[in-house]
């Protein structure tokens, strides 16, 4: 079992957008991870700070675009997303904030 310092490394924040509601009209909450996290570490991480069930985990890295940056070539850092599907009757409540 982890310290709760290092489930907070694990999960950075949840993501609130269009496709992010639709996912929790299914039962689904959206976070953004750590990318060295894997499955096994975000569920125990989702369980244990919100005190619910977890289903599923599926998990997308988007890679960072190129932009510029005042005249500069720049890169946006890679961000890895967990979709964690959460057992029938849980619910995580992220417009509170962690």
């Amino acid at each position: 079992m982890s310290t709760k310092a290092e489930q907070y490394d694990v999960i950075r924040r949840p993501i609130i957008t269009e496709k992010a509601t639709m996912a929790s009209e299914n039962g689904a909450v959206v976070f953004e991870v750590a990318i060295e996290a894997n499955k096994p570490q975000i569920k125990e991480a989702v369980e244990s700070l919100f005190n619910v069930k977890v289903k599923a985990v599926n998990t997308t890295i988007t890679k960072g675009k190129t932009k510029r940056f005042k005249g500069q070539l720049g890169k946006r850092k890679d961000v890895k997303k967990a979709y964690v599907t959460l057992v029938e009757g849980n619910t995580i409540d992220v417009t509170t904030g962690l």
